[in-house]
C-alpha cells in the first residue's frame, strides 16, 4: 500500500467534505429531535430515517458512481435538508402535534437526503486521494462528533447554524471543485483485477466485519451512563479514532496495526467489565479499524467507490439491532 502526500487543493477537499459531514449529521439529528418532540410512538420516525438513510446506500452510492457531475447529488441532498428544515420550523412553530403524514414526509428528506450525501463524500474522498487511508480516515470520523453536538445542544438555533455551514461549506468545496479538472487520481492498491468471486467474497467478509464493529460499539457504550458531558466525550473519542485509524497504518503498516488494534479490543472485552476507563478504550481502538476497512472495499470495488461505501453503511445496521437486542 502506498501512502501518497497530498496536494493543498486535495486536502482542502478533505477537510471540507469532513466539515459537512459534521453538519449534515448533526442537522438530521435536529429536525427529527425537534419536529417529534413529545410525539407518542416517535419510533417509526426514526426508523423510517435511519432505514433510509443507511440501507439506500448501496443504490445511492451505485448513482453516484455513475454520475458524470458528482456535484449535482450533493446539492440534491442540499435542497433535500433544506426542505427537511423548513417543514420542521413550521412543525415546531404549531401548538398542535404534526400529522403521521408531514412526519414521514420530514422522516423521509431526511433519509434521502443523508444518503445521497454520505456516498457523495465517500466516493469523492476516495477518488480525489487515490483512495489515501488518512482522508478516508478523517471524512468518516466527523458525524459521529456532529450527532453528539446535536444531541447534546439541540435547538432550532442549532439547526439553523448548522444549515448555513453546509451551504457556506458546499459552496466552498464547488469553487474548488469547477476551478479545477476533474483529478484522474488511481485508486491506491489496484493496478490489478480480482476475480469476481474472490471480489465478492471478500466483500462480504468485509461487511460482517462491519456489523460485528457496530455491535461491539454499541456494546462498549452499553456499560456507560450517557449524560451530555460523557456523549460529548463518546463522539470526540469516535472521531479521533477513525481519524487515527489510518495515520495508524501509515506509521506501522497495515498488517502490524490490525493486529494492534484486533488484540487491543480483545483486551477491553475480556478486562471491561463495568471500568468506563477501558469501555471508552476499547471503542477507540474499534473505530480505528473503520479507515481500514472502507480502504480494502474500494480496493476491491475499482471504479465503484460509492457502491463500496454505501454496502458498508447498510451493514451498520444489523449489527447496532443485534447489540440492541443483546444488551
Amino acid at each position: 500500500m502506498v501512502i501518497k502526500t497530498q496536494s493543498g487543493n486535495t486536502v482542502a477537499r478533505t477537510g471540507l467534505a469532513a466539515a459537512l459531514h459534521f453538519c449534515v449529521d448533526g442537522l438530521c439529528l435536529c429536525c427529527l429531535y425537534l419536529a417529534t418532540a413529545g410525539v407518542s410512538e416517535l419510533l417509526r420516525y426514526f426508523v423510517v430515517y435511519n432505514v433510509l438513510a443507511f440501507l439506500t446506500q448501496p443504490l445511492t452510492g451505485m448513482l453516484a458512481d455513475r454520475a458524470k457531475r458528482r456535484h449535482w447529488i450533493l446539492l440534491a441532498s442540499i435542497v433535500m435538508l433544506i426542505l427537511a428544515v423548513l417543514e420542521t420550523i413550521g412543525v415546531v412553530s404549531c401548538n398542535s402535534e404534526a400529522s403521521v403524514f408531514l412526519l414521514v414526509v420530514l422522516s423521509v428528506l431526511l433519509g434521502i437526503g443523508n444518503s445521497l450525501f454520505h456516498v457523495w463524500g465517500g466516493k469523492e474522498t476516495a477518488v480525489r486521494t487515490g483512495n489515501d487511508i488518512r482522508a478516508l480516515g478523517v471524512f468518516v470520523s466527523t458525524g459521529a462528533f456532529g450527532l453528539a453536538v446535536g444531541s447534546v445542544f439541540l435547538s432550532r438555533a442549532l439547526m439553523l447554524c448548522q444549515l448555513i455551514g453546509i451551504c457556506i461549506l458546499a459552496l466552498a468545496y464547488l469553487r474548488i471543485d469547477t476551478a479545477r479538472p476533474i483529478d484522474t487520481t488511481e485508486i491506491d492498491g489496484e493496478s490489478k483485477a480480482y476475480p469476481k468471486l474472490l471480489v465478492w467474497a471478500v466483500l462480504i467478509l468485509i461487511m460482517l466485519i462491519v456489523a460485528g464493529r457496530s455491535s461491539l460499539g454499541e456494546s462498549f457504550t452499553g456499560v456507560i451512563d450517557k449524560t451530555p458531558m460523557v456523549l460529548l466525550l463518546i463522539g470526540a473519542l469516535t472521531m479521533t479514532g477513525k481519524m487515527a485509524g489510518g495515520w495508524l497504518v501509515k506509521w506501522m503498516g497495515m498488517v502490524a496495526s490490525v493486529i494492534l488494534l484486533v488484540a487491543g479490543v480483545i483486551v477491553c472485552l475480556v478486562a471491561r467489565g463495568n471500568h468506563i476507563g477501558i469501555a471508552l478504550a476499547g471503542l477507540f481502538m474499534v473505530n480505528c479499524t473503520m479507515p481500514i476497512t472502507l480502504y480494502w472495499a474500494n480496493v476491491m470495488l475499482k471504479g465503484r467507490e460509492g457502491l463500496a461505501f454505501g454496502l458498508l453503511a447498510a451493514s451498520l445496521i444489523p449489527g447496532y439491532l443485534i447489540a440492541t437486542l443483546l444488551n
